[in-house]
């Protein structure tokens, strides 16, 4: 007979790797009921896919499998409710083994998983159909929340060799995985492959293995747990007995030592991410940085609205303006050479910051030349601000060294700012509510920052001792400084821009501005080794490796020239720490020269493409290569002149070096946060590719052409908004714009067509990059571009003409566009010969064609014959307006129907033409006929009649629109 139980006897009793045993196997279950159960009932419905069903697609993916057909739903929404109990219990079982007295980053790891958890179920029972916006926004979270839950607990990983082995291999699985997802999840969605679907699937599925297998690792670490039930009132009959106490108080496990395992690897003293992550979590501190962070970001907003700001007054000069002068604002650190100036700026330094602000409150003035001059300011003082905290702090090397952390950090907040807005920043001067600005908010949170960020420094008179100087060349790390400053500003300010670097037309063969959380990703991965490994940044071999990528980038396009990209950005962001540090040894008087030497690169930069405007342009004509040297030559001089010993000649004391750890860790906090940000975007902003034609039963293609003028309206406003209404209320289906490419410090590193497409819903060809020296052409469609071909057309005296040549799919059959700007009126031999080149490519043209173009010339007189008639095959849309100039619609093969001139209120210089065509008509006659005869479908709306709207008309023509039989 069993003994009388006593009070506190043990009920059950069972070890801690059942727990994730059952969650692994109920979780499978999960995806493989659902998966068995879709096969069995509705294989050939859930192969089947926007554009391809069985048996080009023979496999299912996991959204098809797991939504909303009965009973694979409900099978799978089983197993998951089923899932929910272990995994809570797994989080926190996962947080008893982790968690230390000296670290919160167990608490965070658990937050995340705790939030994670509820994220799936978030998008498990709330499917597209029920609510799209919200099954989106729990997906993403979800996804959002992997990320530092894998890099979390692979930092809390006990030192089981074993777990720690198996664990890695998921991970990187996991990740490696996403490489050819995406792939394939492109080759389907834009390219439209046959069977590419049924590939990306199987990653797909994958994914879901490794993702549920890397928490099934846990069950090597929880064995040495056992979780136990007790009967602390008698009134229960078990059959075991165990003291749970022991386990977690003294260490035992069966009356065993608990062993090494238990010791979380953050915590170990000899690794370097240990020893930034092992600390506590001080929120003091963590405003401290984020407070930092944010005035980084500041800094980089200011300074990459200056050349927007000056770019304004060429750009309606037609020529130099005399404001160019303005660039000259960032050399205000010379000011420091001065000792009683140093000590003055120095003792005032958050004076000095809230008069930078005056940067952002620039939003406020209307006049664009006091505009200009505010930002000026605020770009001066930031400059020198940021150069006198550096100084001043040049012996505090932690302080430092999170000084300048925060400095890069704010460049990656700048970059997925603009990431976030389509390439503008929510608080430039050019910016505001209606067009999309933030800048209340960030002046508000500007202030907070400075307030937070700008405690009186120590030092009045500066840091560094002349006996610490260094022995190398001061000039050498100024020139450095310039190299590093301009490879930051005119590559990595913006994510987008070597992407365009690398674009050539459809079929897409390389990167999509959505996938600029990449360069965001290399740009942090930068920061992270400047921080943990900056003996190899330094080095001549990663040196060596930037040249390459600095070669690749210039000289390929597609994945493989953005790899050279990705290079750039990782080395650029790296060697920030190190070049900054010695130029802040050699003195005050090598910032205000690297600033100087910048703003020399900063001009030659825009040389290579403004050549026919400026002075000595035809030196720098078409030149990109040599400025790419001239910034890795410069770089190379900065690493020659990096001091040989630490700040001060001092080694670190090891107390020094764990307050660095323990500071470093706020900043990589939000550096995390900002990459998991960057991700999330990406996601929202991937294309969707499923675009509708506005009048898709009548098979009307209403096309356009509209010279933008670089998206800066006539009172220094970003424009994109604006166009977009136009372009929408005209119901434009197919669009040239042209003067489109902005990627260029002098531009502010933009690109208008990304909002447009996206805001739109339209195809986008962006044409030829920043690096073929043109002033942009750009095409957006309705229709799925087949096939798109890239020109530049001869110039030997003057700009360089750009085109594009794309073929359509429209309406199931083949129509081709064309995209063209030419040369400039001053140029009549460019011009002549780039008729002629045009003319050749459009009568090879088998198909429809309609050329959507600037022209440079009179109706009727001079060129237009090479462009209208037996040379090129093509007709003018209205050989009866005599009124233009630039901008004409030309077609062949193809019925033109009507034919429309719509006043650009104060958005641009020019108008925008629009004409309607009819697919798989023949082309008619010149023969015009009034707007009743015409079907509703081929009409184009009548808001624009009269005075129209927004300052928006029909004119030239007194009746409106013309339209033809």
């Amino acid at each position: 007979m069993a003994p009388k139980l006593r009070e506190g006897d043990v009920v059950v009793a069972f070890s801690g790797k059942w727990v994730s045993w059952v969650h692994t196997v109920v979780a499978y279950s999960a995806f493989i009921g659902a998966l068995v159960t879709g096969l069995s009932l509705h294989y050939k419905k859930i192969v089947q896919n926007e554009y391809y069903g069985y048996p080009q697609e023979w496999f299912p993916s996991v959204s098809a499998t797991i939504g909303d057909r009965y009973p694979e739903r409900s099978v799978f929404q089983f197993f998951i409710a089923m899932t929910s109990g272990p995994r809570f219990l797994l989080v926190f079982l996962w947080y008893i083994l982790t968690a230390r007295s000296n670290s919160n980053l167990p608490k965070v790891v658990a937050g995340v998983g705790v939030f994670r958890t509820l994220s799936c179920g978030g998008w498990t029972y709330v499917t597209s159909t029920d609510d799209h916006g919200w099954h989106d926004i729990f997906m993403i979270s979800y996804l959002v929340a992997t990320l530092p839950w894998t890099l979390g607990c692979l930092a809390l990983s006990p030192h089981n060799t074993k777990a720690v082995k198996y664990r890695k291999i998921m991970a990187g699985s996991f990740f490696g995985t996403l490489v050819p997802l995406i792939y394939f999840f492109i080759q389907h969605k834009i390219h439209k492959v046959p069977g590419a679907y049924t590939i990306y699937a199987f990653f797909e599925w994958a994914l879901i293995l490794f993702d549920v297998g890397f928490d099934a690792v846990t069950a090597l670490d929880f064995e040495g747990f056992e979780l136990v039930v007790r009967d602390l009132n008698g009134s229960s009959r078990g059959k075991m007995k165990q003291v749970a106490d022991d386990v977690l108080e003294k260490g035992y496990v069966h009356n065993k030592p608990v062993p090494e395992l238990m010791i979380s690897s953050a915590c170990r003293k000899d690794k370097p991410i240990g020893n930034v992550f092992g600390s506590g979590i001080l929120w003091t501190e963590a405003l401290d940085a984020a407070a930092d962070v944010y005035n980084g970001y500041v800094f980089w907003s200011m300074l990459t609205s200056l050349g927007l700001t000056v770019w304004y007054f060429p750009l309606w000069h037609m020529g130099i303006s005399g404001y160019e002068v303005m660039v000259m604002c960032t050399v205000s650190p010379f000011l420091l050479v001065n000792a009683s100036m140093r000590s003055l700026i120095i003792r005032n330094i958050r004076v000095v910051h809230f008069i930078s602000l005056s940067g952002l409150l620039a939003f406020l003035v209307s006049t664009p030349e006091i505009r200009l001059f505010a930002v000026g300011l605020g770009v001066s003082m930031s400059c020198l601000a940021w150069t006198a905290t550096w100084y001043a702090e040049g012996s505090q090397v932690t302080r430092l060294e999170s000084r300048v952390l925060a400095w890069s950090i704010g460049l990656i907040a700048s970059a997925t700012a603009k990431f976030a807005c389509w390439t503008n920043n929510p608080i430039w001067p050019i910016m505001h509510a209606e067009n999309g600005g933030w800048n209340r908010l960030g002046l508000v949170l500007a202030v907070l920052a400075t307030l937070r960020s700008t405690k009186p420094l120590n030092l009045p008179r500066g840091g560094v001792d002349l006996a610490d100087r260094p022995q190398t060349s001061s000039s050498l790390a100024s020139l450095g400084l310039a190299g590093l400053l301009f490879g930051m500003h005119s590559l990595l300010s913006d994510s987008s821009t070597m992407i365009l670097w690398v674009w050539e037309g459809f079929p897409v063969r390389g990167p999509i501005a959505a996938n600029g959380v990449l360069t965001i990703a290399a740009m942090s991965g930068g920061v992270l080794l400047g921080v943990f490994y900056q003996e190899l940044v330094t080095s001549w071999t990663s040196l060596l490796l930037v040249g390459v990528g600095a070669f690749i980038l210039t000289n390929y396009h597609g994945w493989f020239g953005y790899m050279g990209a990705l290079l750039l950005a990782t080395y650029l962001m790296g060697i920030s720490k190190p070049l900054l540090s010695s130029a802040v040894l050699h003195g005050p008087m090598t910032f205000g020269i690297g600033f100087l030497v910048y703003n020399v690169m900063v001009l030659a930069h825009v040389w290579v493409v403004a050549y026919a405007f400026v002075p000595g342009g035809p030196l720098m004509r078409e030149h990109t290569d040599w400025v790419m040297i001239a910034t890795v030559l410069f770089l190379a001089a900065g690493v020659y002149a990096l001091p040989k010993a630490a700040i001060g000649n001092k080694r670190r004391t090891s107390s020094l070096k764990n307050t660095f750890n323990r500071a470093a860790s706020y900043y990589i906090y939000v550096l995390l946060l900002v990459q998991l940000t960057a991700l999330a975007i990406s996601y929202l902003r991937f294309p969707t590719n499923d675009y509708v034609p506005y009048h898709k039963d009548e098979k009307v293609i209403t096309a356009g052409i509209w010279t933008i003028h670089f998206s800066l309206d006539n009172d220094m406003w970003s424009s994109e908004r604006r166009v977009r209404d136009l372009v929408k209320e005209v119901e434009v289906d197919v669009i040239g714009l042209l003067e489109s490419d902005l990627q260029r410090i002098i531009m502010g590193n933009r690109d208008t067509t990304q909002y447009l497409a996206e805001d739109l819903g339209m195809y986008v060809d962006y044409g030829p990059g920043p690096n073929k020296h043109t002033w942009g052409a750009a095409l957006l469609s309705k229709f799925p571009i087949i096939n798109s071909t890239h020109h530049l057309l001869p110039s030997p005296v003057g700009e360089l003409a750009p085109a594009i040549h794309a073929t359509l799919d429209a309406y199931g059959e083949l129509v081709d566009v064309v995209v063209f700007h030419s040369g400039q009126d001053e140029d009549p031999e460019d011009r002549r010969l780039q008729s002629e080149y045009l003319a050749r490519l459009m009568r090879k043209s088998p198909r429809p064609l309609i050329l959507l173009s600037y022209l440079v010339t009179k109706p009727g007189e001079g060129n237009y014959h090479t462009y209208v008639g037996e040379k090129s095959g093509m007709r003018d849309i209205d050989p009866s307006d005599w009124d233009r100039w630039c901008e004409y619609i030309l077609y062949k093969g193809i019925r033109r129907s009507g034919y429309a001139r719509v006043s650009r209120s104060t958005i641009t210089d020019t108008e925008l033409q629009v004409g309607k065509f009819v697919v798989g008509q023949a082309e008619g006659s010149n023969e015009q006929i009034s707007e009743g005869q015409v079907p509703e479908g081929l009409r184009f709306p009548s808001m624009f009649r009269g005075e129209g709207v927004r300052d928006h008309r029909y004119h030239v023509f007194d009746e409106g629109p013309r339209y033809f039989v």
